[in-house]
């Protein structure tokens, strides 16, 4: 295992920088996560780890070494794809032990480790089998298990689950996570998937424009977002944000969206501020009329057995509630909610910035 280290890292193609100067420490062990949205950078920050695109400023390290020059089969790190890249002619057990064969080990010596690999993920069963007999999470096991073979110092997914589908993606992220727990093996994981991103990582970076925007714990960046893009980014059903003016004029702020109000907690800005106030559609709860803080209108409704999306229209605006199954709804009828104060985030109407934690 080994410390990742970025400091300063630049990625240019011509005259058009990708990656802006970013500076991160991979910790010993630890699992961390790149999202964002397409054309961020994170693939790209993931290929220079790995050695397959050149870094053009800067300095890359790994445990000791600095790899800004060297050849990625130098680098000690096992890289798994999204598209699996499987030898369609090979058995799974010669997929496996391919790099190994590759490096020179003698068949005696690379059949027990391939047994291990497999053991770990699960496919023993399928050692004999060509890849085209196999299921894409079983594809995806055998990739895995060519990586683990190595027993590298790093591991590096580059969005692993995207061709596999819901049930399986879900099945995938319990056998990473396991496989992370039982290994111990440093680990950066590309995913446009914030779902991924929360349930995996020891921590998420954030990147936007090959900028790093936030990073942190997943649940610190649920909880505290610094900017509109990440509060929006990180959470599903996606955050409510409301756009409109600040009005102190009453007792109680409140943030004119429309021909609505919103009731604020304290935010530090003045009166006729323009301001993006968010909240996340599990902290919005149906109450009776009259004992609630907003009253929009159901648009449409979505049953998901063990809760309700109900998209309603509010001063002009979307708005997702994530509520009890048992909650009554008709579409284009108005419905009470309530929310606490100190679920609101608030950000620059202008930067997006975030101005303080939830009051």
């Amino acid at each position: 295992m080994a410390e990742i280290r970025l400091d300063g890292i630049v990625k240019d193609y011509g005259s058009v920088r990708a990656i802006h100067g970013v500076s991160l420490n991979v910790r010993d062990g630890e699992f961390v996560a790149f999202v964002g949205p397409s054309g961020c950078g994170k693939s790209t920050m993931l290929r220079m780890i790995a050695g397959l695109e050149e870094i053009s400023g800067g300095r890359m390290m790994i445990g000791d070494k600095v790899v800004n020059d060297m050849e990625p089969r130098e680098r000690d790190v096992a890289m798994v794809f999204q598209d699996y890249a499987l030898y369609p002619h090979m058995s799974v057990a010669e997929n496996i032990g391919f790099g190994l064969k590759m490096r020179g080990l003698k068949a005696a010596d690379i059949a027990p480790k391939v047994q291990e690999a497999a053991r770990i993920l699960q496919i023993e069963a399928y050692l004999d089998r060509k890849p085209g007999q196999l299921s894409g999470g079983q594809r995806q096991r055998v990739a895995m298990g060519r990586a683990i073979v190595r027993h590298p110092s790093v591991f590096l997914f580059d969005e692993p689950l995207s061709n596999l589908d819901a049930k399986l993606r879900v099945e995938m992220r319990t056998q990473i996570k396991r496989l992370h727990a039982m290994l111990g093996t440093t680990t950066v994981y590309v995913t446009h998937d914030q779902t991924e991103a929360m349930t995996l990582a020891d921590r998420v970076v954030v990147l936007k424009g090959g900028h790093i925007i936030q990073e942190g714990h997943p649940i610190e960046l649920y909880k505290a977002p610094n900017c509109r893009f990440v509060g929006e980014f990180i959470g599903s059903p996606q955050m409510n944000v409301f756009s409109g003016e600040l009005d102190r004029s009453g007792d109680t702020p409140m943030l004119r969206v429309g021909n609505a109000g919103l009731a604020l907690g304290e935010v530090p800005a003045a009166d006729g501020t323009r301001l993006d106030v968010g909240i996340r559609p599990e902290h919005l709860a149906w109450c009776k009329p009259g004992a609630g803080k907003i009253a929009p209108i159901v648009e449409v409704f979505e049953p998901l057995g063990s809760d309700t999306m109900a998209v309603c229209r509010f001063g002009g605006q979307e708005l997702t509630a994530r509520l009890d199954p048992a909650v009554p709804l008709t579409p284009n009828t108005e419905i009470h909610l309530d929310y606490d104060l100190a679920d609101l985030h608030y950000f620059e109407g202008e930067s997006g910035a975030r101005l303080s934690q939830a009051a």
